[in-house]
């Protein structure tokens, strides 16, 4: 694993644990070699990870879409900065780039660009580890109704497991660093009864 993408939000949020756990993540993946690769803006959790890296000597790749960069929303101090044409660009872009994902707390983007890559691992068009960085339980609702879509049968125990979680940002790096991919079926099969 050489570089680490994080998904977040482009504000701070209502706690100060979440700048906080930003702060950490930034400075661990800094500290591990790893790069960071994110959405390249200087708001919000985006910037607080993006400036920790780079002041503890990290590589940061930012990517952004034309419309974002336009209202100068961009982090002036990046590694690499690349401008794309969509937000579709944006994300493969990202995923290409990218060793391994994680979403700290954020909003509808963050879950999105969360699920979108998870989908493709389901799907089998990478094998890249994806986990939650889940800050005072931020996340519980959207483990909970991953377990749910488990038990009600849309998603397989074993593409449930997809998901790594953790609280804290060594241990989360831990497990993106150990995980082993494994060939999964997508396709949930009628019963013979139904």
């Amino acid at each position: 694993m050489k570089q680490v993408c994080v998904f977040c939000g482009s504000s701070f949020g209502a706690r100060a644990a979440y700048k906080k756990a930003a702060q950490s993540m930034g400075t661990t993946i800094a500290q591990r070699g790893l790069g960071l690769v994110y959405g390249g803006g200087n708001v919000g959790l985006m910037g607080v990870v993006a400036d920790a890296v780079l002041n503890n000597g990290g590589q940061v790749i930012g990517v952004m879409p034309e419309m974002l960069a336009a209202k100068e929303l961009f982090h002036q101090g990046l590694t690499q900065l690349h401008i794309v044409s969509s937000m579709h660009e944006r994300k493969a872009l990202m995923a290409s780039l990218s060793d391994a994902f994680i979403a700290m707390p954020g909003g509808y983007g963050t879950f999105e660009e969360f699920c979108e890559i998870l989908t493709w691992t389901q799907l089998g068009l990478h094998q890249k580890p994806s986990g939650l960085l889940n800050i005072e339980g931020y996340y519980n609702p959207l483990i909970q109704l991953f377990d749910r879509a488990t038990t009600e049968g849309f998603v397989r125990p074993d593409h449930r497991s997809l998901v790594l979680e953790a609280t804290e940002p060594e241990v989360l790096l831990d497990l993106l660093t150990d995980y082993c991919p494994t060939t999964i079926e997508k396709w949930i099969r009628q019963d013979s009864e139904s």
